[in-house]
């Protein structure tokens, strides 16, 4: 955390206040910053695991995106991240990555998601920290 200094007690509580009132602002990019770092991972996980097949587009990593930021009954701040729309045949792209990540009885499992989660979840944490670290430095420095 930074180190910050301050010669009178009025300006440190007014530079509390306007990091306070913008603190809805500041919790929405630090998600996204998190949740951008999975998405990336998510999608290079994917393009790998597809890149040998033959009948691969790239439709299926385009469709991944983030839902917008929103805040629950209970007050927590959300995105998800997932995909959408439909292939050509008119098949969702969720049952695609699901088949995908979980396997059937006719295509063997090619796990993507998960493991991209386990590698970026520090990296995730730390890309929202210093979001919202360098907008409070920001903040407390006038």
């Amino acid at each position: 955390m930074a180190r910050i200094t301050f010669k009178s007690g009025d300006d440190y509580a007014l530079r509390l206040m306007k990091t306070a009132n913008r603190s809805e602002e500041l919790m929405k990019r630090s998600i996204y910053a998190g949740a951008k770092v999975l998405a990336d991972k998510i999608r290079d996980n994917l393009e790998a695991g597809l890149a040998g097949s033959k009948t691969s587009t790239g439709a299926l990593a385009a469709s991944l995106g983030i839902t917008p930021i929103t805040e629950d009954r209970s007050g927590y701040w959300n995105a998800k991240i997932g995909f959408d729309g439909y292939d050509g045949r008119g098949v969702p792209n969720q049952l695609k990555a699901r088949v995908l990540e979980s396997g059937s009885s006719r295509v063997k499992k090619r796990p993507f998601v998960a493991p991209a989660l386990r590698a970026s979840r520090k990296t995730a944490l730390e890309a929202m920290a210093k979001v919202i670290d360098d907008e409070i430095k920001k903040n407390m420095k006038g």
